[in-house]
């Protein structure tokens, strides 16, 4: 062992939402904490999901009542933490008689209002398409609707609230820095890291190994640790398409298409609609994927299925691919595939590693915290249960209530354009103060790089939230991506290359 050990009681591999939740559930209990991240915070599969935090209503056809129920419970737990950047939004499902029959549509989203003990979010209601407002886009052949109640959520920006609470509780996030080799010495683990900018190795003598790796996690099994699980994953790629809205309101539709699957299409940024997922078996690197063109003409014939509105390839403005890393359970039919969590405690030698298999971003805080009950042994001396209570960094609105904030807001702001503050607001909550600082006018907010960006957010960012490049602010941490034209990507690129230069 080096003599330069760091000595932790942790060590998390993983910079997704399991792992800045792990991270975060065991600093607030007391312990020494290290999340290690290869690439960015989010730059896998947790930034590249529906957006959602649901129960999964689609899951109940399988018969995963508890998994429905236990994410319905995390629902409204992550609604009260987080209400800036979680927010209910009602979803229209038109119905399709030959598909599923309404009755069966009708019991399944009772069951969805009632399994996980509904508080704060409306229940389902029965829409007649041709005469309620949310029916006006679809075509006059789908007569009956029924509306239900989930929560959209900004991914990225979860992961990085948890990363940011892990740290306010003392843990060390390095970002760019995989984690190398992970040796069972004496009793606990040497775990060497190598910054990937820089090629600065460090070294941690931890007690406890937990493996969130996602769609790496039998990687870091196999080739970081040199161990062996019986469990596995099966790789699994979400694809999803960026379209101009074309409904008015603020509802997002649920449509059934020909082979049971389901396509959400959900407003987005605005002036913009988020429309997946698909469901393909993936055999090849995580790192590799990317959408097929034959996903998007799965995606927009599903969605001309049902509206007047013809969507066309050209529409596209963006598109993206996750690899989600489902625990194998042996069913062949990806959309079958559990979306359920398993855990793998390996204390060969002394050392513990906790090897985290599946899971979804609605039940990462539910998984943390089990987690740390499966090291309680390990860590007789940590704290108790605490995140069910808490709020995420900025979520601290008195009542969970993001209207009341965004207007005492306006009062703090006079000066600050209402879209603005708007995009700060849903982004960073309490803490747009933060960002804005001694500024008394836009002008004071710095150079304006186009769309709402400006370089007060950028510093922001870049000091507190581990933005290393350019891509991390405008994609991860924000989406100004897509609303800024290419010239302006470019100038702010060349701009962020040059002022923060390593």
């Amino acid at each position: 062992m080096s003599a330069a050990a760091e000595m932790v009681d942790l060590f998390v591999i993983g910079g997704g939402i399991n792992g800045a939740g792990v991270a975060r559930d065991a600093a607030g209990r007391g312990l020494s904490v290290v999340l290690a991240e290869k690439d960015d915070l989010a730059q896998g599969t947790s930034s590249r999901s529906g957006k959602l935090v649901h129960g999964g209503l689609r899951y109940l056809e399988y018969y995963e009542f508890r998994l429905v129920r236990e994410a319905l419970i995390e629902r409204e737990v992550l609604l009260n933490a987080a209400p800036h950047i979680i927010w209910p939004m009602r979803f229209v499902l038109p119905h399709s008689p030959s598909d599923r029959p309404a009755w069966l549509v009708r019991l399944g989203l009772f069951l969805y209002d009632h399994l996980g003990g509904r508080k704060k979010l409306p229940g389902t209601r029965t829409l007649n398409l041709h005469r309620d407002p949310e029916g006006a886009a679809i075509l006059d052949q789908y007569k009956k609707g029924f509306e239900y109640s989930d929560c959209w959520v900004d991914d990225a920006r979860l992961v990085v609230l948890n990363a940011l609470g892990a740290a306010e509780k003392g843990a060390l996030v390095l970002t760019r820095s995989p984690a190398v080799s992970a040796v069972r010495e004496n009793g606990a683990w040497t775990v060497t890291t190598r910054n990937a900018r820089t090629g600065e190795e460090r070294v941690f003598r931890a007690k406890c190994l937990v493996n969130c790796a996602g769609p790496w996690v039998s990687d870091v099994i196999n080739n970081v640790a040199g161990t062996k699980s019986t469990r596995g994953v099966r790789l699994v790629k979400g694809s999803h398409i960026i379209v101009p809205k074309w409904w008015a309101g603020q509802n997002a539709y649920l449509v059934q298409n020909h082979d049971k699957r389901v396509i959400f299409i959900n407003p987005y940024e605005g002036d913009k609609a988020l429309i997946g997922t698909t469901d393909i078996p993936w055999e090849g690197r995580a790192e590799d994927v990317e959408i097929a063109e034959t996903e998007i003409d799965y995606l927009l014939t599903c969605v001309n299925r049902y509206f007047k509105e013809k969507l066309r390839r050209e529409d596209v403005v963006h598109a993206f691919s996750g690899v989600r890393p489902l625990f194998d359970d042996g069913k062949g039919n990806p959309s079958a595939v559990t979306r359920d969590y398993v855990f793998d405690l390996d204390e060969a030698g002394g050392a513990p590693l906790l090897n985290v298999f599946g899971g979804k971003i609605t039940t990462f805080r539910e998984l943390a915290e089990r987690g740390m009950h499966k090291l309680k042994h390990i860590f007789p001396q940590m704290g108790p249960d605490w995140t069910a209570a808490a709020k995420l960094p900025g979520g601290d609105m008195p009542g969970a209530d993001y209207e009341s904030f965004i207007n005492s807001a306006r009062d703090a702001f006079p000066w600050m354009p209402r879209e603005l503050l708007q995009h700060y607001g849903r982004r960073y909550g309490t803490r747009v103060k933060d960002i804005v600082g001694a500024a008394a006018s836009v002008e004071g907010l710095g150079r304006h790089f186009g769309s709402h960006l400006y370089e007060a957010e950028v510093r922001y960012l870049v000091e507190k939230e581990w933005a290393l490049t350019a891509e991390d602010v405008i994609w991860r941490r924000t989406k100004h991506q897509l609303h800024l034209n290419a010239d302006q990507i470019r100038d702010f690129q060349a701009w962020f290359n040059t002022t923060f230069a390593l």
